[in-house]
């Protein structure tokens, strides 16, 4: 169980910094050329700084859904976990997609190895969870 919790606690390490990213968006440090394929350079327009601060309270409960699967957090949404940690999986490997595909060379160097690690976390957790919370 140590890798499980090591890839649990790798993924919510990296997950703050990408949440603390969308954050940083949100509230208009003009970062823009780093995400979203680099269509809004600088700061971000309203709706799209609307999108950062959702994603990264989505983000947010990515991180809280591995943790629990990996038996370090919330023990009463376990059963949840199961399945959810497949979501995230699901979403990490589109993340991977997108993030090789993007036209923004700047993006891509900083979260296409981001989205890489990410994945193999959440996979990892995934497959090698606990049947059962620790006690």
């Amino acid at each position: 169980m140590r890798v499980t919790r090591a890839a649990a606690i790798l993924f919510a390490i990296i997950t703050t910094g990408v949440v603390l990213f969308q954050l940083a968006l949100a509230l208009g440090v003009p970062l823009g050329s780093y995400a979203m394929g680099g269509a809004f350079p600088g700061l971000f327009p309203p709706v799209m700084r609307f999108a950062a601060a959702m994603q990264a309270a989505f983000l947010v409960v990515t991180a809280l859904v591995v943790l629990t699967r990996s038996g370090l957090l919330l023990k009463r949404w376990f059963r949840i976990s199961k399945w959810a940690v497949w979501l995230v999986v699901i979403l990490g490997a589109l993340a991977v997609v997108l993030n090789s595909i993007t036209p923004s060379a700047d993006e891509r160097a900083i979260w296409l190895p981001v989205a890489i690690v990410l994945f193999a976390c959440s996979l990892t957790v995934a497959i090698t969870g606990r049947s059962r919370p620790a006690l």
